[in-house]
């Protein structure tokens, strides 16, 4: 598969703040998610990427082109749509995505043409001839993505997508996304600390937590694991009960509501938790099989990088 971006040792900081601490990574074509809390390292490797930054050690190419020789030539073909505003005031939101696309190298003529037609496609039709500080929080994030598309990018990053939008809004941006990642003319990655936004639009995540690369899984292969997981709540003197599982190699974990989350071997079928229930004479009250999700991937890789 052809690589995007590949980032080899990359080493950014800020003072005696280390943002960045040794990433090494190869993102192909498609849509990818970069999750992690806030402060973990995504914005500012966005910037890396973007030539905004200069890593203190390490070297990277995105679309072939190397970071740091070929900044101005690598923002030419990409899209960028930051966290934070990135409007001017007192221009309209044609002019201004047209400025934008000029900005990127296009002819006056084509980027008004096309300012038109990626304000009508996120939605702003409506809003164009509109002064671009009157717009509300959703109408901007709007205003963003279409400035990230005006000149056709290879590859668009999207920092915090959704940010201050309402549940609607939110969920018209994500069908956007989703609408331009499905006609695969254009590689997304989508940086965010929401789980659901990775999850509903992502083929790829990789999560950051203290500048350092947590963990990197396929969206579907997430569920795909070496245990079969079951919730069970019980009746009676479990202690039979959790050794023989113990002996087995489950997992156990017990919630404070007295639910018991089991993780099985996979080679090993349900039938077995209630043949050592019946065996350990244990009543199984509730019988749930559960399925790994984003959010235990997240917060089992976060876990593991907070203890080392």
């Amino acid at each position: 598969m052809e690589k995007i971006i590949q980032l080899q040792d990359i080493f950014f900081s800020y003072g005696d703040f280390k943002a960045i601490d040794g990433i090494s990574l190869d993102i192909g074509a498609g849509v990818y998610g970069l999750l992690g809390p806030n402060g973990a390292g995504k914005t500012t490797l966005l910037k890396v990427v973007l030539g905004f930054l200069t890593p203190s050690s390490g070297h990277g190419r995105v679309l072939g082109m190397g970071i740091s020789s070929s900044r101005k030539a690598v923002r030419r073909k990409i899209g960028y749509m930051p966290e934070n505003d990135c409007l001017i005031p007192g221009m309209d939101g044609v002019t201004l995505t047209a400025y934008l696309g000029e900005l990127s190298g296009m002819p006056r003529q084509e980027a008004i043409k096309r300012a038109h037609e990626v304000l009508y496609y996120v939605g702003l039709e409506e809003e164009r001839y509109r002064k671009v500080d009157t717009y509300s929080a959703g109408m901007k994030q709007r205003l963003k993505l279409a400035q990230a598309l005006v000149h056709d990018p290879q590859l668009l990053l999207l920092d915090e997508p959704t940010s201050g939008m309402d549940p609607k809004g939110r969920k018209e941006m994500l069908d956007l996304i989703k609408d331009i990642a499905g006609k695969g003319s254009m590689n997304v990655i989508i940086c965010s600390h929401l789980l659901p936004d990775i999850e509903n639009t992502c083929r790829r995540v990789i999560i950051l937590d203290k500048g350092r690369i947590a963990a990197s899984h396929d969206i579907e292969g997430v569920s795909e694991d070496r245990f079969n997981r079951f919730n069970l709540k019980l009746k009676g003197e479990t202690g039979a009960f959790l050794e023989k599982l113990e002996s087995l190699k489950c997992e156990i974990d017990v919630t404070d509501r007295g639910l018991y989350k089991i993780k099985l071997p996979a080679q090993e079928s349900s039938r077995k938790l209630f043949e050592i229930a019946l065996a350990s004479k244990v009543q199984i009250r509730h019988f749930q099989q559960s399925r790994t999700t984003l959010e235990d991937t997240f917060v089992t890789a976060i876990g593991v990088n907070h203890e080392h």
